[in-house]
């Protein structure tokens, strides 16, 4: 029997129709089936824009699940293939499936003048709302994603950044992509799917691509050195339990958590802030091992910079 995969899209157009010289931006969200933030900003923005369709002037491209097996197995890669779908940029037409399947999302989306390219943290971290940005594409990409309403632009050094990925591949093809990471995987974070539905119509707005009213995004705090960001690791296996809570100002030698022994009712193992900073990262799954990520700190001189505007 012979079966279809079909990525469905829903494309909003000014209700005067297109005359071709309309600005277009793609909104993309699970790439990845078990992050699930993207899927309640898609659905907010709809609602936003189809609740004023007379303010819209350009054309919004909405994918809800590129990877829908994914999402309906609950899933990160693609089931059966045992594939992440975000190494498979740009994809081939003449290959496999997936292959194709990445090769013809491509296809699609080219064009566009901005994509945002939304992800959620796995199930182990809870992150702030952040863009993240190849260095490569700095000059080009920061500016937008300071009209996005988030929190923290993060800039990665070129040798970190996968050429594989289908942000890198849209870059690479001139179409300004932005990686959102926000929340957490396998849950829905109203309140940070909410801030970036304002940023995004922010974003439309100074594209030109809607004429209605939006909010005045947030000044991000960006970092562009690697020395900017502290990682906290566990010493031990155990549970781990947080004391502070999420975006926080920590000072250094400031309890951030326990690591427990539930058997025999222990604390095994503190983890201080070794820094002044901001926790943008934090461990939301409570099992861990030696070695696991427990959360991350933008370095408080980094935050007091962006504050004074230095």
């Amino acid at each position: 029997m012979d079966e279809t995969l079909r990525i469905k899209k829903n494309r909003l157009i000014p209700e005067g129709g297109v005359t071709g010289k309309e600005k277009r931006i793609s909104i993309v969200t699970g790439i990845h089936g078990d992050e699930l933030e993207g899927q309640y900003v898609c659905f907010e923005l709809i609602r936003r824009i189809e609740a004023q369709k007379e303010k819209l002037t350009g054309i919004v491209d909405i994918y809800p699940a590129m990877n829908p097996l994914g999402i309906d197995s609950i899933t990160r890669g693609i089931p059966a293939f045992d594939l992440d779908m975000n190494r498979l940029f740009p994809g081939n037409e003449e290959g496999d499936m997936t292959e194709y399947l990445a090769a013809k999302i491509i296809e699609d989306i080219e064009g566009s003048d901005v994509c945002m390219d939304i992800h959620a943290s796995n199930i182990y971290l809870t992150e702030i709302p952040q863009i993240r940005i190849n260095e490569l594409h700095k000059e080009k990409l920061v500016p937008l994603a300071a009209m996005v309403n988030v929190d923290f632009i993060w800039v990665h050094g070129a040798s970190t950044v996968l050429e594989s990925t289908f942000a890198y591949s849209l870059n690479s093809r001139n179409v300004p992509t932005l990686v959102v990471e926000m929340g957490v995987g396998m849950r829905i974070t109203q309140n940070y799917c909410g801030q970036l539905t304002d940023g995004i119509m922010n974003l439309m707005r100074e594209m030109g691509i809607w004429q209605g009213e939006t909010k005045k995004p947030r000044k991000p705090i960006i970092s562009e050195a690697p020395e900017d960001v502290c990682f906290l690791n566990a010493g031990t296996a155990g549970v781990f339990i947080p004391h502070v809570r999420h975006w926080e100002n920590l000072k250094k030698g400031e309890l951030i958590g326990s690591i427990i022994d539930p058997l025999k009712g222990a604390i095994l193992d503190k983890i201080f802030s070794p820094i002044d900073g901001i926790l943008f990262t934090i461990r939301e799954y409570p099992i861990v091992d030696a070695g696991s990520l427990i959360g991350r700190l933008l370095r408080d001189e980094k935050v007091v910079k962006q504050d004074k505007g230095i």
